[in-house]
């Protein structure tokens, strides 16, 4: 069901030689660039009228409009179910009460007398937000985009999810009804690479689709090809590819836990990666032994569970103890990673790469995909090295205010004029002279 790799008795690889051992979906998305190419140019050129076409080709329904009417939002909130109203309402307080914290203030740095530079952060325009709507629903992932864009101080916000047959062609009511409980009131039926381009080229019409200034949210390989398409003409948050867990366990976790963690990632998607990292032969046979009964029990197994635990992408890694363990995690630079060892506060702390890092038994990674607070938009493939999650941060700007006065300019302005005519730039230099009658101070 789940491969073993034994990475213990020799010595760790360094760098890429270790992160070429472990486990790893393939997700080719320059490949993927020649195919939605065309489909972004054709959406720039016949704007709705393509959506609406690529609609009926992938997602097999013929829409009238893309714009989601607006009672269709008061529709799906009115008609949703109470318990999973609550649950949103909940999972939306508690995303606000982290990301809030997350706002950051205009700073001032007197350099010297006279001299200042502030930075203050603006928020971006305009975003478009993608909510994927494929294998399953995300409301979760509305959730987890808005409202950091919303506690970031965007003014404009427009949010794209598929088309649904089952729907008459809306997007999954869910879906919309998440959009009405967080304001958002701009709701388009578009996915895949055409949802992208709409909101990089912006559409003309009634219905119309204003461009943004960037793009957030997860999907399949074509969003994520289309992200990488349009990235220097607009913002995006990263190339989000197929999920994956990493959990570093030793002895004292549960095998019960640690499988259903696994399976929990697993059924997302047949290229969804599992990963256990231990030094305990015995948890690793448990482990083993418990996913068996636990996936037979579950509901998504031939299509997803079963071809994701089985895949190149996912294992379970043998090493010879912690610090082996913290090695392979750092190198594998998980998108969740689950520490279920013996003080896991400790050991979390110690991580240096992670998209998220989940404490002990009590702190799964679903608790972080719905009501933690933190935010589940996070880094794939191994970008936790380098990439963070989504945030308050990712929706600001920061601008340097610089502030200088006559004396303080006069006071490096033969500096200024050094290093300039040092990098041959001389009309730099004369820039400062023409401010003292082309004697510069201090020379």
């Amino acid at each position: 069901m789940i491969s073993r790799i034994d990475l213990r008795g020799d010595a760790l690889p360094e760098g890429s030689a270790l992160r070429d051992l472990l486990p790893r979906a393939e997700f080719d998305v320059a490949a993927a660039l020649d195919k939605v190419r065309p489909i972004c140019e054709d959406v720039h050129h016949r704007g709705s009228a393509a959506l609406i076409d690529y609609a009926e080709k992938f997602d097999g329904v013929r829409l009238e409009r893309v714009r989601v009417p607006a009672e269709a939002l008061t529709r799906a909130l009115a008609e949703l179910d109470p318990q999973v109203r609550a649950a949103l309402e909940e999972s939306i307080k508690r995303a606000r009460t982290v990301h809030r914290e997350q706002r950051r203030a205009p700073h001032t740095t007197q350099v010297v007398p006279g001299g200042t530079v502030t930075e203050k952060w603006v928020p971006v325009e305009r975003v478009g937000l993608y909510a994927p709507g494929g294998r399953s629903v995300y409301p979760s992932s509305v959730i987890m985009n808005a409202v950091p864009a919303q506690e970031a101080g965007v003014a404009s916000m427009a949010l794209a999810s598929p088309p649904q047959a089952d729907f008459d062609g809306l997007p999954h009511p869910t879906i919309l009804a998440a959009c009405k409980l967080l304001g958002i009131d701009e709701v388009y039926a578009a996915g895949g690479a055409q949802a992208v381009a709409m909101f990089a080229y912006g559409t003309e019409g009634p219905d119309g689709c204003a461009p943004a200034n960037m793009v957030t949210g997860p999907g399949n390989i074509w969003v994520a090809a289309a992200k990488r398409y349009f990235t220097g003409r607009i913002g995006i948050d990263t190339e989000a590819g197929p999920t994956e867990i990493a959990i570093l366990a030793d002895d004292t976790a549960d095998p019960v836990h640690v499988a259903s963690d696994l399976i929990s990632q697993a059924e997302h998607d047949p290229l969804a990666a599992a990963v256990l990292v231990t030094d305990s032969p015995a948890l690793a046979d448990a482990v083993e032994k418990e996913l068996a009964p636990q996936v037979a029990a579950s509901k998504h197994v031939d299509d997803r569970i079963a071809p994701a635990l089985a895949g190149k992408q996912s294992a379970i890694v043998l090493v010879d103890g912690l610090e082996e363990g913290l090695r392979v995690v750092d190198a594998y630079g998980a998108e969740h990673l689950e520490i279920q060892t013996a003080d896991a506060t400790a050991v979390a702390e110690r991580v240096k790469n992670a998209g998220a890092i989940f404490v002990g038994p009590w702190a799964p990674v679903s608790l972080g995909d719905y009501c933690a607070g933190s935010n589940h938009v996070l880094p794939t493939g191994g970008c936790a090295c380098h990439s963070s999650g989504l945030s308050v941060q990712s929706f600001l700007r920061g601008i340097h205010i610089v502030d200088y006065s006559r004396d303080a300019l006069a006071d490096v302005a033969h500096h200024v004029v050094t290093l300039a005519e040092a990098e041959d730039l001389p009309a730099h230099g004369a820039a400062i002279k023409a401010r003292f009658g082309w004697e510069v101070p201090g020379q």
